[in-house]
């Protein structure tokens, strides 16, 4: 089962949190090699999804905030866009758009990032926003500070929690077709909570970057940690070859009904929503052709169709409650 823990270091700047989403991430790939219009995911970029999945759930854990974490990577390559959207009780979901051939054991570069314009996108999206409120949004680029192209998605993400909490952070990710795992390592902040939108951001935490002998010594021991290690290892098999010396102080597991789960959020209100933003015009020639308009979501692969009956009542009661399906799958 899917598992998340959280962890201190006794005494010590620093804290933990480790994530292994296995019936969770199996589901994900299920659904899409079940789909026989898309059929399963490139196997790279299947990895890299299961690392921003893991990579997501890492980020949600790791901050106070009542909404939805949102990340995304986009650009120039076959992979024009991956999603991962991890709400605050840790249910998730997860898509790519693939557009092109993705060739064995393609790069992130290779997927995302063929002309140095790929971007990578943290959003946080409140559940409750105040009137006027926007979601945050942080944009980095797949590239380093020497316009190097970055391969690994931890670096990427590294640098962007560095500059958005100035906070040192490592990360190690991996997938496979049965296992998405990440190990977060952060200091703590100086003082007050911190999170990705950059609240209390000081200059005190600023200037303790790279600073703490502790979370540098932590930090090596966790890069350590080899890639066959976190796919197969248990948590505490993990913890205890990592940081046999240190004083790891356990939080209680996010295990059973807690544990990170797939979830969508899709409905057929959403659904008719979006088609009503095509306009009466646009929905009418896709009804000339087929009859009825058919909407698969992307992430749970649910198809809805709606016929002309269905779409009339769209547009003539706008606020009314959607009819039932004519057919859903």
């Amino acid at each position: 089962m899917s598992e998340l823990h959280k962890f201190l270091f006794d005494g010590l700047p620093v804290r933990g949190c480790i994530v292994r989403l296995t019936d969770a991430w199996q589901e994900i790939l299920q659904r899409r090699a079940s789909n026989s219009t898309t059929g399963p995911y490139p196997a790279p970029v299947a990895e890299l999804l299961g690392e921003m999945t893991a990579a997501g759930v890492l980020m949600q854990s790791n901050i106070k905030f009542n909404g939805a974490v949102v990340l995304q990577i986009f650009g120039d390559g076959p992979v024009k866009l991956a999603v991962v959207e991890v709400q605050p009780d840790l249910s998730l979901r997860t898509t790519a758009s693939v557009m092109g051939e993705v060739p064995a054991g393609a790069s992130l570069s290779q997927m995302v990032n063929v002309h140095n314009e790929g971007r990578c996108a943290i959003t946080l999206d409140p559940k409750d926003k105040f009137p006027g409120q926007q979601a945050y949004q942080g944009v980095v680029p797949l590239f380093g500070d020497q316009k190097e192209k970055l391969e690994k998605l931890s670096d990427v993400l590294q640098h962007y929690m560095l500059q958005s909490e100035q906070l040192d952070t490592l990360m190690v990710l991996a997938a496979d077709e049965q296992v998405a795992a990440g190990l977060l390592i952060q200091r703590l902040p100086v003082k007050g909570e911190k999170n990705l939108a950059g609240s209390l951001v000081s200059q005190e935490n600023e200037d303790e970057i790279g600073q703490s002998e502790h979370y540098n010594r932590i930090a090596h021991l966790a890069s350590t940690l080899k890639r066959e290690e976190l796919l197969t290892l248990d948590v505490d098999t993990i913890l205890r070859r990592l940081f046999w010396e240190e004083q790891v102080l356990m939080f209680s597991p996010h295990i059973g009904p807690t544990a990170p789960k797939f979830a969508c959020t899709c409905s057929r209100d959403r659904v008719g929503a979006m088609i009503r933003s095509l306009g009466t015009e646009e929905v009418e020639g896709i009804l000339a052709e087929s009859n009825q308009v058919e909407v698969a979501c992307e992430f749970c692969g649910k198809q809805y169709r709606f016929d002309a009956v269905d779409a009339a009542q769209l547009f003539t009661t706008p606020d009314a409650t959607l009819p039932g399906p004519s057919a859903v799958q």
